[in-house]
Order: structure tokens, then sequence, then C-alpha cells
């Protein structure tokens, strides 16, 4: 179902709930944030081969196709043996906070209200 429905994450993604609010520099305060992520490659122990990429605010976390049969939307870039190698990094990519693909954002529940932000 993942990636099928709009607002739904992609197929494979995890969720990371922060453990506390976010407070915002309009005032504002979110209590409960949750991050939507997918990651690619094998993490080596110290850490040292963990890269991030960010997309732009209309896309996902699912930045290459990895065990999916669904292609991401940097799969010339981000792969085995392509110029982000995931056979040497590994790479994590998050939705964006406000996107539409499982991160919190403007449909996500107010837990205050019981209404969308």
């Amino acid at each position: 179902m993942g990636g099928t429905v709009p607002g739904a994450p992609p197929r494979g993604a995890r969720v990371l709930a922060l453990p506390g609010a976010l407070d915002l520099t309009s005032g504002k305060r979110l209590e409960r944030v949750e991050v939507t992520y997918e990651t690619f490659g094998t993490l080596e122990a110290d850490g040292s081969n963990a890269v991030l990429i960010c997309h732009a605010l209309s896309g996902d976390s699912h930045v290459t196709s990895g065990d999916s049969d669904r292609p991401g939307w940097w799969e010339p870039m981000v792969g085995p043996g392509k110029a982000i190698d995931t056979e040497k990094l590994f790479v994590i990519c998050t939705n964006v906070l406000g996107g539409c693909s499982g991160t919190t954002g403007p449909a996500s529940v107010d837990p205050a209200t019981g209404r969308p932000y």
C-alpha cells in the first residue's frame, strides 16, 4: 500500500518518532513528530560510511530501488556501482518535515485538537 496512497510512506520505509516536541521558529510547537526514512547499504561499525540524502519538498524517501521493484527518484545516481555506491556507503533518505509522504506534515493530526495541522 505504501507509495500508492497520497500521504502514505513508500513501501519499505521506516518511521522514527522523535522523543519530544519540536519547537518551530514561528513560535508554534509540534507535540508529536514522526520522520519517515529508508536506508540502503550496510552501516560500518563506526558509522564512517553514512550519507544523508535530502529531497525536494515533493519527493519521498525512496531514492533508489534497493530491494524493491519500484525505481527510486534518483535511481541513475544511487545504488551498487553508481556515483553514490550502496556497496560502499550506507545511504539514509528521509521525507522532509511538512512533506506529503509519511513524515509529519499538514495532513497529520494535531493530538491537541484531533484535527489536521
